[in-house]
């Protein structure tokens, strides 16, 4: 794993080295209009960390190589406890309890679904369920307590060693809690938890979840997959994942944060455990169908980010390899900053013939991108064919995504920092 990291860190440092080199005079350029140390700031978040960070991932893609699981033929698995906080999830819960019936996990599982004061029929529909499945426990809670108390209430009553959690409005692709348990189990001892690959289900629906297909698909998966491989991945969702309830036991379970799972998974970092990832444990959820609620997620997943560092700011003096991406997400406010507040000004005046800040050198960053997202589909479409699943035809959402969605994105984040730093309200909001 060491020589892994150094070759993809001394692959990024060459890139950034030499792209700085390229910039210099596109730096000189601009430290005309706003000075040398507001280029460079400039310059610096536009480019060169960029480029880094995508030389690094280019670099770490092409040396991962994925365990495969020794264990796939076993029949009997280890006991497991799923937890469900649904809240006002009358439109997709009875699906999602579907889902996890045709598992047919081999190993014995009891399932806590906690109404969370749901105020339509959440309640009346996980009764029903509860009469169907035996293995089906349901919790009500008397009001609206957040997903954090929820979860903590429906842990309480776990007796099994692992515990995976899943969203309400999910559904669990064939075999996908098998093959998270055996990661589970594969993984080293210091493993405490591991993330499940949550992808798009509806991103039929419109533009708006079409592109978040590409983002669930490529972004997040890439991230994922190479933290996994520097063992620190650093959000096991909530969406999807399994623990060892014994580590949860031990960091005092969900806080009571916008980001829960962020803390969460930090936590466990902080005290010392390994977090990884299974690709091929996979689970569709509901994107965000509307922009509005696509901001108010993002935002919400930025004052995630902003929460982990308040609660364990101790992680990046952590010696392990994952603490470069621990910094790296230290970085990502600033990164935002700069393109919401330099960049995509930049690019309205490039409209009109000043190319002070985009211009011909901004394209340092787009062959490694668009490299980036080669190898990514490759990797995923192979792992994709191994499931009996085809990657659908989505040019236009992809398109966008590429362009454009950075756009949104990242203002979005930015206002979530805020949020963070003004407001103190805490609540479900969207996933």
């Amino acid at each position: 794993m060491w020589v892994k990291f150094w070759l993809s860190f001394s692959a990024a440092l060459g890139w950034g080295v030499f792209s700085y080199q390229l910039a210099q005079r596109w730096i000189a350029d601009l430290s005309i209009l706003i000075g040398p140390v507001g280029a460079h700031a400039a310059i610096f978040g536009i480019a060169i960390l960029p480029g880094f960070m995508n030389a690094f991932m280019v670099s770490s893609l092409l040396l991962d190589r994925r365990p495969r699981l020794a264990c796939a033929d076993e029949t009997e698995l280890p006991p497991i406890t799923i937890l469900i906080a649904a809240y006002n999830e009358e439109s997709s819960i009875s699906d999602t309890l579907h889902s996890i019936s045709m598992q047919q996990y081999p190993g014995p599982m009891r399932v806590v679904a906690i109404n969370d004061g749901s105020t339509d029929r959440t309640a009346e529909l996980l009764d029903q369920a509860a009469g169907d499945y035996p293995w089906l426990d349901v919790i009500h809670m008397p009001q609206n307590s957040g997903k954090s108390a929820a979860l903590n209430t429906g842990f309480g009553t776990v007796t099994s060693d692992l515990v995976i959690t899943i969203d309400g409005d999910s559904y669990l692709y064939r075999d996908a809690l098998a093959n998270l348990v055996r990661r589970m189990q594969e993984d080293p001892e210091s493993t405490a938890a591991v993330a499940g690959a949550v992808l798009v289900r509806n991103s039929r629906k419109n533009l708006v979840t079409r592109v978040q297909e590409w983002d669930y698909f490529h972004g997040i998966a890439a991230v994922k997959r190479i933290q996994s491989l520097y063992q620190g991945t650093l959000v096991a969702q909530g969406a999807f994942s399994i623990y060892r309830a014994e580590a949860l036991r031990q960091v005092g379970g969900w806080q009571d944060v916008v980001g829960e799972d962020i803390v969460l998974t930090w936590a466990l970092l902080e005290a010392g455990y390994r977090v990884g990832y299974s690709e091929n444990a996979c689970l569709f959820t509901n994107a965000p169908e509307t922009w509005r609620q696509f901001v108010r997620q993002r935002q919400r997943w930025s004052r995630g980010l902003i929460e982990a560092f308040k609660s364990h700011w101790r992680l990046l003096f952590k010696a392990r390899f994952s603490t470069m991406f621990i910094w790296w997400n230290a970085l990502f406010p600033y990164l935002d900053v700069i393109y919401s507040l330099v960049f995509v000004p930049g690019l309205i005046l490039a409209l009109f013939g000043y190319y002070y800040v985009a211009g011909p050198m901004t394209l340092i960053v787009l062959p490694l991108a668009m490299l980036v997202n080669f190898i990514m589909y490759q990797i995923q479409n192979g792992m994709f064919r191994e499931q009996g699943l085809k990657v659908r035809r989505n040019i236009f959402g992809f398109t966008f995504y590429a362009l454009l969605y950075s756009v949104i994105l990242q203002p979005a984040c930015v206002i979530g920092y805020l949020k963070e730093v003004i407001l103190r309200t805490k609540n479900w909001g969207t996933k």
